[in-house]
């Protein structure tokens, strides 16, 4: 099942005062960014975000769920309503978050 256009513009909406905010469509799902690092996406209408360290102390009981199927697990974000709590939650992330990795030229 995609993602709803409308429940990205909800959770879009949510991490509105967050800086560095961007996503990218793919496959009918959308992959959410902060300053150019993957932190989470938005995958059959639920909020799913990396398990990094940060994010597992800010949600010590959320379930782990498959994004799809073959992928590696991610944390479940249900305070969705709680946009103070999203952005602490994506602040706290994004030491912690990978570097994007500059993309190759075409030879």
């Amino acid at each position: 099942m995609a993602s709803s256009r409308s429940y990205l513009q909800y959770i879009l909406c949510q991490m509105a005062k967050i800086e560095g905010i961007t996503h990218r469509a793919m496959m009918g799902e959308y992959i959410l960014y902060v300053e150019g690092r993957i932190f989470g996406g938005i995958y059959d209408d639920r909020l799913l975000v990396k398990p990094v360290p940060a994010a597992v102390k800010c949600l010590p009981d959320a379930p782990r769920e498959l994004p799809y199927e073959g992928a590696k697990e991610m944390l479940l974000v249900e305070e969705t309503d709680d946009a103070a709590f999203l952005k602490q939650l994506v602040e706290a992330m994004l030491p912690e978050l990978p570097e994007r990795k500059p993309r190759r030229k075409a030879e």
